[in-house]
């Protein structure tokens, strides 16, 4: 699912919302978690999952054309923990669409 994506099924879930709105509140919503991501504070969303941040110590790497060591510098990545009932719901779905019906 694409921003744009999000943005449609918001304005056709809730009548009342111009598509122009729609666009407003994912983008603020959106922007909104970046900022506390960028903080370094940890996004909670009960049922669905959380966001923090994690550090990717800095290391030696290896260019794969000339083979010479690469200094790669320390990072800062985001990572998704889904929560208990976003994976089971995931997982009871899947199951649902990957049964086979029986041949005819």
């Amino acid at each position: 699912m694409t921003r744009s994506d999000l943005v449609e099924e918001l304005a056709a879930r809730f009548s009342q919302l111009t598509h122009r709105d729609a666009e407003l509140a994912t983008k603020t919503l959106l922007d909104a978690m970046a900022d506390t991501l960028v903080r370094g504070n940890r996004i909670e969303i009960r049922g669905f999952g959380s966001f923090s941040i994690n550090r990717r110590p800095p290391r030696m790497g290896r260019n794969p054309r000339s083979g010479e060591s690469v200094a790669i510098p320390e990072k800062r990545v985001t990572h998704f923990k889904p929560g208990k009932a976003l994976r089971e719901s995931v997982d009871a779905r899947t199951e649902e669409l990957l049964k086979v019906p029986p041949p005819s």
